[in-house]
């Protein structure tokens, strides 16, 4: 047994499809409805979640909900121990988010570090009227003082193990697994 990984799948297929549709109406119900809101996904896989959440919003309420692409590269806290030479990608954000709703989504939260980066981005591109937090997955371990308005499912873990999100865009296959690390 010595050396051998364990992974648990927390969420499949559905329970992802289930996480996103109730996400949704949560974010549709604590706002009043869709107006003046902006997702915003944080790169890698916080930009194919606040797509699905989009089109969900689309299915519910019958409107469009712009979609933005937030990259945090250098406003992360620890760019300097991971690389001497980041690759930028670029933030796309399709409209002007001053005096709107802004729902950062993200896949897991753990630290708080990258949603604190995330913050530090976003206003330097405006300033929102508020900004809110979507993640799919919060495993607990903050670091910092910042809790999620919306979560898909809470997953009690130990430090020593990893959360792994896949979506289809990305990796090819819909699951979040719990491994060891």
């Amino acid at each position: 047994m010595e050396g051998k990984e364990k992974k648990v799948q927390v969420l499949d297929d559905k329970g992802i499809g289930r996480a996103i549709t109730r996400i949704a109406h949560e974010i549709l119900e604590k706002n009043k409805g869709a107006k003046d809101i902006i997702l915003v996904g944080i790169k890698t896989r916080g930009v194919p979640l606040a797509k699905r959440l989009a089109e969900k919003i689309t299915q519910i309420e019958e409107v469009q909900i712009p979609v933005g692409i937030l990259d945090i590269t250098l406003y992360r806290d620890d760019l300097s121990q991971i690389n001497n030479d980041p690759v930028l990608h670029g933030s796309e954000i399709p409209v002007d988010i001053k005096g709107k709703v802004v729902v950062l989504v993200d896949d897991v939260l753990y630290t708080g570090r990258t949603v604190r980066a995330a913050l530090d981005a976003l206003i330097d591109i405006g300033r929102p009227r508020v900004i809110q937090l979507a993640v799919l997955v919060d495993r607990g371990h903050r670091e910092l003082p910042i809790r999620a308005d919306y979560v898909g499912k809470n997953v009690p873990t130990s430090t020593s193990e990893v959360v792994k999100v896949k979506f289809e865009e990305v990796d090819g296959e819909n699951s979040v697994i719990i491994e060891n690390s």
